[in-house]
């Protein structure tokens, strides 16, 4: 996700807003087959990519903006991509 990075709270807040919004044990019906229904709900909401504009070799980001990367079902091993489109 793309958001604040000047104080480093507002992650923590972020992902506790989350949690309040879609509790780890509310009974989804997912968790009867593999426990992390809650996984796939924030990551639905968070969505699994961004894009971000490239001009002169620098990202072009807000003065206050940084990329955080949000793994809800870990945490464990990921492989992140990076693709630049011309």
């Amino acid at each position: 996700m793309i958001n604040e990075n000047y104080d480093p709270s507002i992650c923590d807040d972020i992902l506790n807003a989350l949690e309040k919004l879609i509790p780890k044990d509310a009974g989804y019906k997912h968790d009867r087959i593999d426990d992390n229904a809650h996984a796939h709900i924030k990551s639905g909401i968070l969505g699994p990519s961004q894009s971000i504009p490239i001009k002169n070799g620098e990202l072009q980001l807000g003065t206050w903006q940084g990329i955080a990367l949000a793994d809800f079902d870990g945490p464990r091993e990921r492989r992140v991509i990076v693709q630049i489109f011309d």
